[in-house]
């Protein structure tokens, strides 16, 4: 399994490109962040010092989107960042959530998506790709690579992924409805003629590490949390309003929301914020990874065995140092293949 972390491109940029180097140094393979121009500073600038500050990681945004990004600009920064450091970007994408709400504007459909999915995964990966009736290509990024990984919850979302692509990002780390997930872009990647097995998924959730046993700290990490909770409640609630409460989509991604009154997505992402207070603990300690080294490995094993491929931890709380270095020394060498020197 890799493991990746989420940052939010909070100012000082430095400070997010700090971030990064540690994590690199406690083995993290990913370096994520949020892409909200309005919310955070442009990621792509803080991407180029994140990568010439570091050796091996591979950054991108978790997730861009096809409506505030035109789909050969993004391919571009891809391939350009590529050419620097030797392909080391991956892209993460959805229909869209604060970078377009904040505008007052709403998420890509689904046709839309899986067009920019195709034009970027071409034009980023040096090939011809068309747009607007021609056929457009970058002459100097004959040398770029670029996975397209999609983020999706919705029955014909996580369709779309299985079909077109590279990976799927599930933002929680329930493994119920993770299975459910999984299983559907599966199923949809193999009735398209694809492999299975060479679709990735990435788990995208927060961890916050301490030793669990105090029911004072065990609170505090759940609060330092419960916005996540939020944040995926605003998917959820799309998902209600298109499919209703009696889908297929599981009762516990879709049952917790019912209390939801609204989203202030001036506190988007923020430990402490006032509008998810509709999120109950059980939602929280399924959704995220919290407690002793011992119950992170627990769960990440249960979660490895369902297929997923990488965990992505959100480190939007007041522990991220720590948390980082608790992975690199307790976590991520306890999930990890053993390699000896003889046998």
């Amino acid at each position: 399994m890799d493991f990746g972390v989420v940052l939010q491109t909070n100012p000082p940029a430095w400070r997010t490109v700090d971030l990064a180097r540690q994590a690199e140094t406690q083995g993290f393979d990913y370096v994520w962040t949020f892409d909200s121009h309005l919310l955070w500073q442009e990621p792509f600038v803080i991407y180029s010092a994140i990568l010439a500050a570091t050796h091996t990681v591979k950054v991108g945004p978790m997730v861009t989107n096809p409506a505030t990004r035109d789909w050969t600009v993004i391919a571009s920064l891809f391939a350009t960042l590529n050419e620097m450091y030797g392909n080391r970007t991956v892209c993460g994408i959805g229909r869209g959530d604060s970078a377009v709400r904040t505008l007052n504007g709403r998420p890509s459909n689904l046709a839309t998506l899986r067009e920019a999915v195709q034009v970027i995964r071409e034009l980023g990966n040096g090939r011809a790709a068309h747009l607007n009736d021609r056929t457009v290509r970058f002459p100097w990024a004959t040398r770029s690579e670029l996975e397209v990984w999609v983020a999706a919850y919705g029955p014909q979302a996580l369709k779309l992924t299985g079909e077109v692509g590279d990976a799927f990002i599930l933002q929680l780390a329930d493994p119920d409805i993770a299975t459910w997930m999984i299983k559907a872009v599966r199923d949809s990647a193999e009735a398209a003629g694809r492999d299975p097995d060479e679709v990735q998924f990435c788990v995208a959730a927060p961890a916050y590490v301490g030793d669990g046993q105090s029911p004072a700290e065990r609170a505090h990490m759940r609060e330092q949390c419960r916005w996540f909770g939020g944040m995926v409640g605003n998917h959820v609630a799309e998902i209600v309003r298109r499919y209703g409460t009696d889908s297929a989509v599981p009762k516990a991604l879709t049952d917790y929301i019912r209390d939801r009154e609204g989203y202030d997505y001036n506190q988007h992402g923020r430990a402490g914020n006032t509008h998810t207070t509709f999120v109950p603990d059980e939602i929280v300690e399924r959704f995220c990874l919290l407690g002793s080294p011992y119950e992170h490995v627990e769960k990440l094993r249960v979660l490895e065995s369902l297929g997923c491929t990488q965990y992505a931890l959100y480190l939007q709380h007041d522990n991220k140092e720590e948390t980082m270095r608790l992975y690199g020394e307790r976590v991520i060498p306890a999930l990890a293949e053993p390699v000896v020197a003889t046998a």
